[in-house]
């Protein structure tokens, strides 16, 4: 059963010979259609590479311009709070002022009243001393003077009473 098969009887020499020729008709098409796809994706990727060096370049600028803003910001910060801070330091003096000058005002205030109330007292003071010694005089003069006394001092001090009201008057 050795029987020996020839080469073109062979399926495997018949695939072989198709693949050769279909590579020798249509090789240096599909080899250009090939290169030509490859040479557009090399394209591609150098355009994409390309696209990515400049977003790179963009992001390194605008994170530069960031870092700038940051630090003006931070500065501006900083001089916003020393401002506040000297500005609660002048509000606080202001505050403190107002309050001294809010305490005297308060201390002449009670000082005036007190000085009213005492003026009051003394007064009050002076009108009892007065009426009680009125009513002392009357009591004493009702009991130990006669009634011919009592016209002479009351004539007296109607004659006396010109005189003493100008006095008071100048």
């Amino acid at each position: 059963m050795d029987h020996e098969v020839s080469f073109f009887a062979e399926p495997r020499s018949w695939v072989a010979i198709a693949f050769v020729i279909f590579f020798v008709l249509f090789g240096k098409k599909l080899w250009s259609v090939a290169t030509d796809l490859l040479d557009k994706r090399a394209e591609t990727i150098r355009l994409e590479l390309a696209e990515a060096q400049r977003l790179r370049t963009e992001a390194e600028a605008m994170l530069k311009e960031a870092a700038a803003s940051r630090a003006d910001a931070m500065t501006r910060a900083t001089e916003l709070l020393e401002g506040a801070k000297r500005e609660a330091v002048r509000l606080a003096a202001e505050a403190a002022e107002d309050a001294a000058q809010s305490a005297a005002r308060r201390e002449k205030m009670a000082m005036d009243r007190i000085a009213a109330a005492e003026k009051a007292a003394v007064d009050e003071v002076r009108h009892a001393a007065a009426d009680v010694a009125s009513e002392a005089a009357k009591v004493i003069l009702t009991e130990s003077m006669s009634h011919d006394t009592h016209s002479i001092i009351v004539d007296r001090a109607i004659a006396a009473l010109p005189a003493a009201l100008s006095t008071r008057a100048a």
